[in-house]
């Protein structure tokens, strides 16, 4: 009788393994949509960006004493030493305003841009791991970044309506500007933040660079100081600082300040549209490198 015919016959080696020209191969190319692919990729891969952004979130506080604390912490305390320095002794005009609401409503955004810009810039680097074994839109990780982020500036938020309640200060009918300028202070950190991480996988010399940029951004930035000791012709160039418009806006939303950041406003939206779209096209070239050289 024939072997192959018994049903309780054990299989030959050569039948349990099937030929290799008969198994389905997956082969995964570089995107060479325009921007709008990159972006129903990321629709596609949506949950794994919450799960990255929740993830970031429980990583900032593991295993911290304050936890969430750091949030309100870091800008209250900025905003104390500008206060006694600043608005103390060197007596530096707040337009009208006291000087720590005046700098507070600055540093809010301001601390979230510069956290978010630190985390996305290290993002790909620290995720090492996970680039070189699986694929997803790389574009997730830094995001991840910049969108986990967001919960601290909401932290800081809350103090800020506190402070602006015990001075006496109500928000105007401006703060319905605020959702768009919290989306152009995300932006500007993305735009940043996609260069600096690209740069960083082939270039560990970012890491030393970014405290370094954050702290002369900083200073840059009309925080300690309003951008009304500017000259008029002067304003608009320097406003292609994108948290000028930014920083400009929240004041003028919150606090009603004279500083009208129109122009300013504008021209910050528009240099903050060209690294966007600069730091996508840069990203996205060098995406298909990132898991050989990390």
């Amino acid at each position: 009788m024939d072997a192959s015919a018994d049903p309780n016959a054990a299989p030959r080696a050569d039948d349990s393994l099937a030929p290799v020209e008969s198994l389905p191969t997956t082969v995964i190319l570089p995107n060479r949509g325009f921007l709008g692919a990159e972006l129903v990729e990321l629709w596609a891969y949506r949950e794994l960006l919450g799960f990255f952004v929740w993830r970031d979130i429980k990583v900032r506080y593991k295993q911290t004493a304050l936890g969430a604390l750091w949030a309100i912490l870091q800008p209250l305390l900025t905003m104390v030493v500008f206060s006694l320095f600043f608005g103390k002794l060197a007596s530096m005009p707040s337009d009208g305003v006291p000087y720590p609401i005046f700098s507070f409503a600055a540093l809010v955004p301001w601390t979230f841009f510069a956290n978010a810009l630190a985390a996305s810039s290290n993002s790909l680097v620290g995720s090492a791991n996970l680039l070189r074994k699986i694929y997803f839109p790389r574009l997730i990780i830094p995001l991840g970044a910049v969108f986990a982020g967001v919960v601290d500036f909401f932290l800081a938020f809350l103090v800020l309506l506190g402070m602006m309640a015990a001075y006496g200060i109500m928000p105007t009918a401006n703060i319905v500007w605020l959702p768009f300028l919290l989306i152009l202070s995300v932006a500007a950190a993305l735009a940043v933040g996609l260069w600096l991480s690209a740069l960083n996988v082939e270039y560990r010399d970012v890491r030393h660079t970014v405290p370094f940029l954050v702290q002369l951004w900083l200073f840059a930035t009309p925080i300690a100081y309003p951008s009304s000791l500017l000259a008029e012709k002067w304003r608009i160039i320097y406003a292609l600082n994108p948290m000028v418009g930014v920083v400009d806006g929240f004041r003028w939303a919150l606090l009603d300040t004279e500083t009208m950041p129109g122009p300013t406003l504008l021209a910050s939206s528009s240099a903050t549209l060209v690294l966007l779209v600069a730091g996508l096209l840069y990203f996205r070239r060098m995406e298909r490198t990132f898991a050989d050289v990390v």
